[in-house]
């Protein structure tokens, strides 16, 4: 209990602070404009709470491998940090560079990405390494965004995400942590936010010296936001809460791969009476698998690739 209200004032002291920093700049911007010391002004707060709050503990964050950021940046699409900490360094043991994942299985991945859920990424990431082990790249990846964009599974923001993290390039770009820091600085009286207009003052105030550890700041003062305040990207135009799982296409496409996994093959009959489900969904969700690669089907009978 003690250790409860222990934590509940240090999250008070935070919260204060963070209203107190908040309240100064929105002075200063509404004295000034939009200026270049404003801007001076934001990167200074960002970097000071990241010198004192860095999340050192992430383990991506501590490699210059092109490979192992790629994995993390695919990991973290949709899933919570501490979901990826658990199964990131699982995965990068078993597989440690492209060359041993393009070699592997869909069901030895698989195995090792149960419990990440959106299993398209997994087969996206296998896809990749194929790729890239493949002319021209010869296992390189290439740091260009327009080039990643071509991969299965990368869209622009993973693209930017890997040519700054893996490359070190000042790229250009938005995602969830650093959508809410600008929000909440520069849009304080709007409702609704577009990334059309967030993104000139993330082109504005980027450190291209160091654009790297400019976004992990960015990322690591939008995750303390979420903790302490309302979430400031329920003003984005694009936010949208995230459908509940339970009884989802989703959890079912799992539970099918899962018993695909635990078992060489199975068949119609088979998965519909271990699913509970009406065999035309069964047929449905199979045929689904079947067209995006996951699992084989032969007369009535499927496997996992």
């Amino acid at each position: 209990m003690n250790r409860q209200k222990e934590i509940s004032r240090e999250k008070h002291h935070d919260s204060i602070a963070v209203e107190k920093i908040t309240a100064d700049f929105y002075s200063r911007v509404n004295k000034t404009g939009l200026t270049g010391h404003i801007l001076r002004r934001f990167r200074t707060v960002i970097y000071d709470f990241y010198r004192k709050n860095a999340r050192e503990q992430l383990p991506w964050r501590n490699t210059d491998d092109p490979y192992h950021i790629l994995v993390s940046e695919i990991m973290l699409q949709q899933t919570q940090i501490e979901r990826v900490l658990q199964k990131y360094p699982l995965l990068i043991k078993k597989y440690p560079d492209f060359q041993s994942l393009s070699g592997a299985s869909l069901r030895q991945l698989y195995a090792v990405w149960q419990g990440m859920g959106y299993n398209r990424r997994a087969l996206a990431l296998k896809k990749i390494a194929g790729t890239v082990m493949d002319a021209p790249y010869y296992g390189r990846l290439p740091s260009s965004v327009e080039e990643l964009v071509q991969f299965p599974g990368i869209g622009r923001a993973t693209a930017c995400a890997v040519a700054s993290f893996a490359f070190h390039e000042p790229v250009v770009f938005i995602e969830t942590n650093i959508r809410r820091v600008f929000i909440h600085f520069f849009f304080p009286g709007k409702d609704t936010v577009s990334d059309r207009e967030i993104l000139p003052l993330v082109e504005k105030s980027l450190d291209g010296r160091d654009p790297r550890n400019w976004y992990y700041a960015l990322m690591d003062y939008g995750s303390m936001l979420r903790k302490l305040t309302l979430n400031p990207n329920r003003k984005s135009a694009g936010y949208k809460k995230q459908p509940p799982f339970a009884g989802s296409n989703r959890q079912l496409r799992g539970r099918m791969l899962k018993l695909l996994m635990e078992h060489s093959i199975l068949s119609r009959r088979d998965l519909t009476r271990k699913l509970v489900m009406p065999a035309d969904t069964v047929g449905e969700i199979a045929d689904q698998l079947c067209r995006e690669g996951f699992i084989k089907k032969s007369r009535n009978t499927y496997r996992m690739v």
